[in-house]
């Protein structure tokens, strides 16, 4: 078939012709998809096919007949693609997401070719580029910064994790006196307790409690903050993390995994709404009825990473919130928006959510996601 020209015209065409033959997606899942062209590029046809399918596909027999329907209209190459004899992936199955639209190849430096190496190594020359990599809004970093940026923040995730692990220790050196190893040690001085005895006690540290909007609107921040998560879910031992959009999927289980592009490929298989609609008070209401087991109040930090975008009710958003707040010991909520310098959350669901809330701050680049350590 013929195809409009321009890459965009194509895709949106292909979005089309792709609920024509039965797939249920709408403008939002257009838009993602004219997104993760724009990310993936139009190179290399396996991966476009990957990624359309993530954003494009939302139930296990949609996976399954997005071949058929790409296939279909991709029939004769498309202008700027390359041809069909492309190395094939190192899996087959469905849609490579950690490996494509979230870019775990890119992220894990393994683009091959001589440009994204070159601007690999531009990227991580001199402290002064270093330094504006933390200052860059995630939205608008180029692809061939990514490699450089997850290098610098996984390892000043990992001395904030070790700052905060010195903390506990320096905090919790001296427990409860024991009285009766000083009151042993104080008969050689006639009675006098002089010196304190003290029980040791274990430092330990916050659990986390961690839910990622992962809504169309989060889509320029959130296949960062996936990232963010895993670094901190690698250094902080005790952490559960939620992905959201219209439903709740706990992914604790795949950031376990020992690499990055390892947990991305595993979070592939996950149809969980990726650039979809936003009920967050409805996955709150989720978390409440299925996993409050892991809110303990003494030591639990609950974080939502999200813009507040919500469709839903904003009362039964306050609602989960306030059951929330009863059972968490630091309520927080990281808003990417907050970067923008004209940003007003007066929206019905942001509105409502802030009086429950201990920390309300921005998450839009590096160095605002670092700033979190005051709050740990």
């Amino acid at each position: 078939m013929e195809h409009s020209g321009g890459t965009d015209g194509t895709i949106v065409e292909f979005c089309r012709f792709a609920r024509e033959h039965g797939l249920s997606g709408g403008v939002q899942e257009t838009l993602g998809a004219l997104r993760a062209a724009a990310f993936l590029g139009v190179g290399n046809r396996d991966d476009l096919k990957s990624g359309l399918r993530s954003v494009l596909c939302s139930s296990p027999d949609e996976w399954e007949m997005f071949d058929t329907i790409f296939e279909a209209f991709w029939s004769e190459t498309a202008p700027g693609f390359s041809p069909r004899e492309n190395p094939p992936r190192r899996r087959e199955g469905p849609a490579a997401l950690g490996q494509n639209l979230i870019g775990a190849a890119t992220m894990s430096g393994a683009v091959a070719d001589d440009a994204g190496e070159e601007a690999g190594s531009q990227a991580v020359a001199g402290a002064s580029t270093r330094r504006s990599l933390r200052k860059a809004d995630f939205s608008t970093l180029r692809q061939d910064d990514l490699a450089a940026l997850e290098q610098i923040s996984l390892r000043l995730l990992k001395q904030m994790s070790l700052r905060l692990s010195r903390r506990r220790r320096i905090a919790t050196a001296r427990g409860k006196v024991d009285l009766r190893r000083t009151i042993r040690s104080s008969i050689s001085r006639g009675g006098d307790p002089i010196d304190l005895r003290y029980q040791d006690r274990r430092p330990q540290p916050n659990r986390l409690v961690i839910l990622l909007d992962i809504s169309g609107s989060m889509s320029p921040y959130s296949l960062f903050l996936v990232r963010f998560v895993y670094a901190l879910q690698k250094h902080f031992k005790r952490v559960d993390t939620f992905l959201f959009s219209t439903d709740l999927v706990e992914i604790t289980h795949i950031l376990q995994a020992r690499s990055l592009p390892d947990a991305l490929e595993a979070l592939s298989q996950l149809a969980a709404g990726w650039a979809g609609g936003t009920r967050i008070g409805g996955s709150l209401r989720h978390f409440n009825q299925l996993h409050r087991r892991k809110l303990r109040s003494s030591d639990t930090l609950f974080m939502i990473l999200s813009d507040g975008w919500d469709t839903g009710a904003p009362e039964a958003l306050a609602a989960e919130l306030a059951a929330v707040k009863r059972r968490v010991r630091k309520l927080i909520w990281l808003n990417p928006l907050l970067g923008l310098a004209d940003y007003q959350p007066i929206t019905r669901g942001m509105s409502a959510a802030l009086p429950h809330l201990d920390v309300f701050a921005p998450a839009h680049n590096l160095e605002s996601l670092l700033q979190l350590e005051k709050h740990l």
